[in-house]
């Protein structure tokens, strides 16, 4: 059974407790990473006192992560999608690529894109989580696509840009633009490489 079917099956309380031990996971996670935390960690962040209380809401630390997985990539997509569902014009784009930039200088650089980071370790050693964070950039790159075709649509970009393709290597350089963010702890690679891909998208502009 999904993370999500389970949820609504909770009242409304069960729900609330719920969603706080997934909060306080995916705070954990993200700091000391996913190997890294022991239930023990996360009951104490959630302000849990009983392992059965943890235990009755996961079975187990994988089904935990499922969780956590989920969670991280409505937070990330959340906080993008009043953008990316208008991502359908030059000064969109450039919105969207303003925002994700300011977001970097308000968390100091630091903490990379939660996603990324789940990725990083887990793909390689968890094939359902793998198949979750996939399905998660899949959200990602079909909002950015929507835009692109949109724009297509209107003739505002020619016949020969290929969405998918563009969209696809649009995120892939946002994945590394915020890993050199976070290793850099400064976003000029990040601006650069976003900017060279708007720019490669500009170049379907019709004469």
């Amino acid at each position: 059974m999904s993370s999500s079917m389970q949820t609504r099956r909770l009242t409304a309380k069960g729900r609330a407790t719920r969603e706080r031990i997934v909060a306080a996971a995916a705070a954990a996670m993200h700091d000391q990473g996913v190997a890294g935390t022991s239930m023990e960690d996360i009951l104490a962040a959630a302000q849990v006192t009983s392992p059965s209380q943890l235990y009755h809401y996961f079975n187990d630390k994988k089904s935990l992560v499922q969780a956590v997985i989920e969670y991280q990539t409505e937070h990330v997509l959340g906080f993008q999608r009043p953008l990316l569902r208008r991502l359908d014009s030059f000064e969109a784009l450039e919105a969207w690529r303003d925002a994700i930039v300011q977001a970097q200088h308000a968390r100091n650089c630091q903490g990379g894109c939660p996603i990324g980071s789940l990725a990083a370790e887990l793909a390689d050693t968890d094939p359902h989580a793998r198949a979750t964070l996939a399905a998660g950039y899949a959200q990602w790159e079909d909002a950015i696509r929507h835009g692109l075709v949109s724009m297509q649509e209107r003739g505002e970009l020619d016949d020969e840009a290929d969405a998918s393709a563009l969209s696809l290597a649009l995120l892939a350089a946002l994945q590394g633009g915020l890993l050199m963010t976070q290793t850099r702890r400064d976003t000029i690679a990040l601006e650069a490489v976003l900017n060279a891909m708007i720019d490669r998208i500009r170049c379907h502009t019709p004469s």
